[in-house]
């Protein structure tokens, strides 16, 4: 009997012993980890901060939109950070701290008038002023690790004193009290798994206390395990006499997960403030912070977005809670009940994946993976959240508009746009897709397509820098038939399949004619319009063939608006750039991406070049979306349209916006529309919804004005002159008038071809017509 209880006894002594090695390991562990505690600090990503200035064509309306979508709340009397009041065209508005790449701005108050369209006024709280001012950067997304846990880390400064206290109130009643654990909350929560017939973790029986929940988030995994509920509680007692309550929760408030956006954790209370409501955390009400406080216990069951009714359901029950335990009185948790979730329809930061992508792979030639997604830089960028706004609102409508139209069986169509400021190369928006929340192929960066006839710009420029043809000179659209060794003779046709005879190149280029372009292009010679496109920046392969003249030759819609930013920047190439600036996370710039603009072009060439691409809306094959367009303001631009209809594509600028578009199947199937019948449609549209200016620029001392009839390049006035265009041209040339004699004739169609609008004039030459049909003959239809 004496043997057994001494080996009871050594049994006893042995087990207290691993008992007390295994406490102290983790004694150790926890101490070591959470002293030296550094969260992965992905980098956050910031949009192009919104600008006020008297002058700025901005109404009042439009003013109170940009407020709100930055979430500024609207009250009597702006007090706070995040508030502002109108009355009338006269705003008062709490600016909130601002943090630049470059320097910062505190809080202040912000006087506004505005006049009709205009901002007439900016004042301080001293009625001083303004020049100018910057409002703060919004989050856009952030640059987060593989295992995909993103968050925003806050300091006990930065959190509302309501918050932790709704925290104890509804999850740990005894926080302040308890050392770690509390022994009837896990006594309660265990006889309720019980009862229920299977061991559930107690958090989501209100068991553990919040110490646990940070243990159990911060140091363990997700197993659920009565060894694993030993093992946390043991780590809660041990980390609760290490460390302050202070610590504690403030941990607790950075390390919690809150939701799930795609592969990216929400984590924290700050970045899940910006993702659920767009505002810092200290904005919040206190309806806004029982909304979060109730995810605790189930982030994707109480989703606000996915369960509406189910989350307003519970934030109420926490809201009672909260007035049961004073933390706010009845009255206050009846208020708060009554008002909605206020949960943006869109996260804040994170959906915008297509523009984020490009921030990624300007990034990578400069830092490693490891520096973007874990030492929390701060990446202030070029975005422009109101034109990614409009792009995807009129990309999806037009495109519904357009599956509508075609009803084309187990297809939608797909679409891509690409928005710059051409001067500086800023890029403000990239849309990748139709679902512009999809974080998956991006087309405006990964679809490479043919081009079509946005290629032909850089043919008319070659023939305008070579001084021996101009926007007035004359270019046959005749039958062209070219042998090329190993494949079968290539003969193109016009898309009307007619032949216009002799027409001026601003005609040729603004009606996209396929014969007049081949028949310039091989008067110039390829190499030189390869030379063009290499200036402009195609890094590409080009092949040297003739088709080239027609845009066979494959680009990403972001290559197509840098390929484009030369000629709507007067022949100045502006690289494009996402990428304003990085700043490190103790606040001081790191790098700054400076503009880099480089001649590529004569300006006096690219001015008359520019000039011909008017008429494209004005006249050519874009003048059907006039009635689209502010009225008064010259934009130009060029549609392109690739082999058979599978590709739709517009690329046109105005004096302050270039916006590139294209439309069509993923799977490179038949859509059945020209340029201006897919792309051109979302084009007008949105840039219409931004707010051009006209281009606007000194003609230079080597050019004049002139006017022509625009389908045969006679001076006007004159006979034979029907439609008169004012075209650009050096000061020695001057355009022939029409000779005695001169008629008015169709353009010559092949048998079954459809009927094309436009007219053709040519001298009165005896035998042309039978001349020109000889020509069709062999031509393939």
């Amino acid at each position: 009997m004496k043997r057994w209880w001494l080996w009871l006894l050594v049994l006893v002594a042995v087990c207290g012993l691993v008992g007390a090695v295994y406490v102290a390991r983790l004694d150790r562990i926890i101490t070591a980890k959470f002293e030296g505690r550094r969260w992965t600090l992905p980098a956050q990503v910031y949009a192009a901060p919104l600008e006020l200035y008297a002058g700025l064509s901005m109404s009042a309306a439009d003013l109170e939109h940009e407020l709100q979508r930055m979430q500024y709340r609207k009250v009597d009397h702006p007090d706070q950070e995040g508030r502002y009041s109108r009355q009338g065209d006269h705003f008062e508005i709490m600016l909130r701290p601002a943090r630049f790449a470059f320097e910062s701005r505190p809080a202040q108050l912000l006087k506004v008038d505005c006049t009709g369209p205009l901002v007439t006024s900016l004042t301080d709280a001293k009625g001083a002023q303004v020049p100018i001012i910057r409002f703060e950067p919004q989050l856009i997304g952030s640059i987060f690790p593989s295992h995909g846990e993103d968050r925003i880390v806050v300091t006990p400064a930065q959190v509302p004193p309501m918050l932790p206290a709704a925290l104890k109130a509804v999850e740990d009643r005894n926080f302040d009290t308890h050392h770690g654990v509390d022994p009837m909350g896990i006594l309660r929560a265990l006889f309720r798994d019980l009862r229920s017939g299977h061991l559930e973790s107690s958090g989501a029986q209100g068991g553990s206390t919040l110490t646990q929940q940070l243990v159990k988030n911060y140091f363990l995994d997700s197993r659920r395990t009565a060894g694993r509920k030993l093992q946390e509680a043991i780590m809660a007692v041990l980390l609760e006499s290490h460390f302050s309550k202070t610590d504690l929760m403030t941990a607790y408030i950075n390390e919690i997960n809150l939701g799930q956006d795609g592969t990216r954790a929400i984590n924290g209370f700050g970045l899940a403030s910006q993702f659920y409501f767009g505002k810092p955390l200290m904005e919040l009400d206190m309806g806004q912070i029982a909304t979060l406080v109730g995810l605790v216990r189930g982030p994707s069951y109480y989703d606000p977005r996915r369960h509406p009714e189910r989350s307003l359901k519970h934030r109420n029950l926490v809201l009672s809670e909260m007035a049961d335990q004073k933390v706010i009185t009845d009255a206050e948790a009846q208020a708060a009940e009554a008002k909605p979730l206020g949960v943006l329809a869109r996260g804040s930061g994170g959906y915008y994946p297509a523009y984020l992508d490009l921030v990624r792979r300007q990034l990578r030639a400069d830092y490693r993976e490891q520096d973007l997604t874990e030492t929390g830089l701060s990446i202030y960028t070029n975005f422009d959240p109101r034109a990614q706004d409009i792009a995807e609102r009129i990309l999806e409508q037009q495109l519904a508009r357009l599956d509508e139209r075609r009803r084309t069986k187990g297809a939608t169509l797909q679409g891509s746009v690409v928005m710059t400021a051409p001067q500086s190369g800023d890029v403000i928006a990239v849309l990748g897709g139709r679902n512009p929340a999809f974080d998956g192929f991006n087309r405006a960066l990964d679809a490479k397509r043919p081009i079509g006839s946005l290629v032909k710009p850089f043919a008319y420029l070659a023939a305008l820098e070579s001084g021996r043809y101009t926007a007035a000179s004359i270019i046959q659209d005749e039958p062209v038939s070219i042998k090329i060794p190993g494949s079968p003779v290539w003969e193109p046709q016009n898309y009307e399949h007619d032949i216009n005879g002799p027409v001026p190149l601003v005609h040729a280029l603004a009606d996209s004619l396929n014969l007049a372009t081949i028949n310039l292009g091989m008067d110039i010679g390829l190499p030189t319009v390869i030379k063009s496109l290499r200036r402009f920046g195609v890094d590409a392969d080009i092949p040297e063939v003739p088709s080239l003249l027609l845009g066979t030759m494959s680009m990403t819609p972001l290559d197509v608006a840098q390929l484009y930013t030369g000629i709507a920047n007067g022949g100045f190439k502006a690289s494009l750039r996402a990428v304003r600036a990085v700043v490190g996370a103790d606040g001081k710039a790191i790098k700054a991406f400076n503009v880099d603009v480089t001649p590529v072009a004569q300006p006096d060439a690219v001015f008359a070049l520019q000039n011909m691409m008017e008429q494209v809306l004005q006249r050519g094959t874009g003048a059907g979306v006039a009635r689209l367009l502010p009225p008064g303001v010259v934009m130009a631009g060029k549609t392109g349209t690739s082999s058979d209809l599978r590709d739709s594509w517009f690329a046109g600028f105005s004096g302050n916006y270039l916006t590139v578009v294209w439309v069509g199947y993923d799977d490179d199937r038949v859509t059945g529309l020209t340029g201006a019948a897919g792309s051109l449609q979302v084009w007008a549209r949105v840039m219409t919804a931004l707010g051009p200016t006209s281009i606007i620029a000194p003609t230079p001392d080597t050019l004049h004005e002139v006017t022509i009839d625009f389908r045969n390049g006679y001076a006007a006035p004159g006979p034979c002159v029907t439609e008169p265009v004012t075209v650009v041209v050096p000061l020695s040339f001057n355009p022939p008038a029409a000779p005695p004699g001169c008629r008015i004739t169709p353009p010559v169609h092949p048998p079954g071809a459809r009927a094309h609008n436009a007219a053709a004039v040519h001298n009165a030459q005896p035998g042309l017509a039978d001349r020109v049909r000889s020509l069709l003959q062999g031509i393939v239809h």
